[in-house]
């Protein structure tokens, strides 16, 4: 009689290939590259080069996203992305970071809203003229 193997195999982690990961996420391959080359985002390799991801990069891209459409830069993100991700402790920083950046926002936001009633001015002054 064969003996049949009853052990429990550990989990095989799932790799994405970089067309993986875009897809998943509706990234380009091209910003993909960039968040690497940024420090953003780490990539394994293949013996032959190939970049793979871990399924936790999935992730880690939404909110790199989220994070340039809110207005940050690479240069904001790198420092709080892997406390936002929960890869280290924090003590409020990347939300220091995050409400910093808001208040930013909003002293522009005023600002062009004082641009716009100084327009709104020398509108009104020529269409009466």
């Amino acid at each position: 009689m064969t003996a049949v193997d009853t052990r429990v195999k550990p989990a095989v982690a799932e790799a994405l290939s970089i067309g993986d990961l875009s897809a998943r996420t509706a990234v380009s391959h091209r910003s993909l590259r960039y968040y690497e080359e940024q420090g953003l985002l780490t990539p394994g390799r293949t013996t032959a080069g190939h970049r793979r991801f871990d399924a936790e990069a999935v992730d880690r891209v939404l909110l790199i996203q989220r994070l340039f459409a809110a207005g940050l830069t690479s240069a904001d993100i790198r420092p709080i992305l892997p406390a936002l991700l929960g890869a280290q402790e924090h003590s409020g920083s990347p939300l220091v970071a995050l409400r910093t950046h808001r208040e930013r926002l909003a002293h522009e936001i005023a600002r062009l809203r004082d641009t716009a009633e100084i327009l709104d001015e020398v509108i009104e002054e020529h269409e009466r003229a």
